[in-house]
């Protein structure tokens, strides 16, 4: 029986490991039908990223850093080349500096604050504008990941809440300016998971005992639970939604002590 998703084509950015959120939403979207495709930053990721995409059948892989717009327009031309057009755009890329991390915000220098804005919001920005010329005259959705720390205050996320917050600001104002083209931009506000990027975050594991305890469903969530919300945001059954940032954090937001 065909999925929800059944002849539309997915790029996915950001997928590090197979413990990635990424990859847990890249295994719904294909559960449901969708054709992906990959990028990956760097040789490393390359080794971990490659043998995942051809796993399930991918076989577009390309490299792509998302400071570098002659890359980010190769992708996408080659895309446009094997594809000729594009449905689903996930965005799953956010990083910044490890001592922009670990010392108190206010201490911020002005390189890591660039950093973790470009990489972490302003990708979001150049990738939905490529995306959109593929997506011309078929609709389309795009997803991004963040985190309740775009919000309120979470001890050691730091520079990377205020990175989160202007992608949040990014979908509302992306999802204004494609709406009329019948895109739309969502991003979806996960739990605390274990995963390459979290282990940057110091006291990640008080973070995860903390949510379990205090969230309303008494306990963290699963990366298919997000994967399964991106696959709601990007088909038709989310077909009136956009603009919004949806928690999957079993409810650990709507506490307030």
């Amino acid at each position: 029986m065909a999925g929800i998703l059944a002849g539309k084509k997915a790029l996915i950015f950001g997928v590090a490991n197979d413990r990635s959120i990424a990859w847990a939403v890249a295994r719904e979207l294909h559960a449901q039908g969708a054709e992906l495709a990959f990028t990956y930053a760097g040789e490393v990721l390359e080794k971990r990223v490659r043998p995942l995409a051809e796993g399930i059948g991918s076989t577009i892989v390309l490299p792509c850093d998302v400071t570098r717009d002659q890359e980010i327009e190769a992708v996408f031309q080659e895309v446009g080349r094997r594809w000729g057009g594009l449905d689903i755009l996930v965005h799953a890329i956010a990083f910044a500096r490890k001592e922009d991390l670990s010392q108190p915000y206010v201490q911020t220098g002005r390189e890591g604050f660039h950093t973790a804005l470009d990489i972490s919001s302003y990708s979001l920005v150049v990738l939905t504008r490529h995306a959109a010329e593929l997506m011309k005259g078929r609709g389309g959705a795009v997803v991004t990941l963040t985190y309740m720390g775009s919000e309120k205050v979470v001890p050691n996320y730091n520079v990377m809440g205020v990175a989160k917050a202007a992608l949040e600001a990014s979908v509302r104002y992306l999802a204004h300016d494609l709406g009329p083209e019948g895109i739309r931009v969502n991003a979806i506000s996960a739990g605390p998971v274990k995963t390459l990027a979290a282990s940057g975050i110091a006291g990640f594991r008080d973070m995860l005992h903390l949510v379990s305890e205090r969230a309303p469903l008494r306990r963290n969530v699963d990366p298919a639970e997000i994967g399964r919300t991106a696959v709601y945001l990007v088909s038709d059954l989310g077909s009136g939604v956009t603009g919004e940032t949806l928690h999957v954090d079993a409810g650990y937001n709507v506490m307030g002590m």
